[in-house]
């Protein structure tokens, strides 16, 4: 039997979303500069909560504990890619896994937890990415396949078209003397699926990308979040992450309903700022917030 124990992530916001007919920025003199990467961003990987699984070949296909179901099908789409000799049923057993769909990545780590718990019962050492391939995942954000094997702060730089995953072009570990802190609200709402791939669709529709946007963004990783955790420097980290969480969130304000996807995270984001809290936002979609703070 193999055991395997992996982080879950916190998604500070992606950097681009494709829109338009746009391929390539505007270069200088007029002449085309370079291709438009889609999505990208920034997140952390976090230690709790974990996912823990533990896998043995068996006669049948079979699972059991939380998200038994959807640990299964991961199993068994990666089987598929295996050569036949090795592609036996296996028993799954889920000892630890919160509730997917609350902005942890959850699926993804769930998903390359069974997998590489597989290929090490088998006699395979593969890295995350070639697990990832494997069975689709990082699709659009690639924080939780990178941070999979190293864990920290990981930068993805986006992808260009027919990419299977976007690059990871920075990492760095999370300093000991700080800690997460994470807050579900009581309204809290889910996205994923069909209601995901509508408010992609809807905002792909819009003209083309805010390049100041995007420069501000990109400002605030390279000088703020970046040099922030490198020296210890929670304040500058905190109020960068603060103002890049926010003012994704501003991106995704015409379908999510605002900054935040509720009012409950809006108010309690609010309230922990007030309190003298500087790094906080809401991962992904949410409703999971996270603040950041000296132990």
């Amino acid at each position: 039997m193999t055991r395997w124990q992996a982080r879950t992530r916190l998604h500070f916001g992606l950097l681009q979303i494709p829109q338009g007919n746009n391929s390539h920025w505007p270069g200088l003199d007029g002449e085309t500069g370079l291709p438009l990467r889609q999505f990208g961003g920034v997140g952390l990987m976090i230690d709790d909560p974990a996912i823990v699984v533990r896998v043995q070949r068996s006669d049948t296909w079979q699972s059991q504990g939380p998200c038994a179901e959807r640990a299964l099908s991961f199993a068994q789409q990666f089987a598929k890619a295996l050569p036949p000799d090795l592609a036996s049923p296996f028993s799954i057993v889920v000892d630890q896994c919160p509730p997917e769909h609350t902005g942890l990545g959850v699926g993804t780590a769930l998903g390359l937890s069974v997998s590489k718990a597989i290929s090490l019962e088998i006699g395979l050492q593969l890295s995350s990415v070639e697990l990832a391939q494997r069975i689709g995942r990082g699709e659009r954000s690639a924080i939780g396949v990178h941070g999979f094997d190293c864990g920290g702060l990981i930068v993805e730089g986006g992808k260009l078209p027919g990419m299977c995953l976007s690059p990871r072009i920075a990492q760095h570990d999370f300093p000991t003397d700080w800690e997460v802190t994470l807050h579900t609200p009581s309204d809290s709402s889910t996205w994923f699926g069909q209601r995901e791939r509508d408010a992609f669709r809807q905002l792909q529709k819009n003209s083309g990308p805010d390049s100041e946007e995007i420069n501000r963004l990109c400002r605030l990783i390279v000088l703020g979040i970046l040099p922030g955790i490198a020296s210890g420097d929670l304040q500058t980290f905190g109020e960068a992450v603060y103002e890049y969480n926010s003012r994704v969130g501003e991106i995704f304000a015409s379908v999510q309903g605002g900054r935040y996807s509720t009012p409950g995270i809006t108010e309690k984001i609010a309230s922990l700022r007030r309190s003298g809290i500087r790094c906080v936002g809401q991962s992904s979609w949410g409703p999971t917030i996270f603040a950041i703070t000296a132990k």
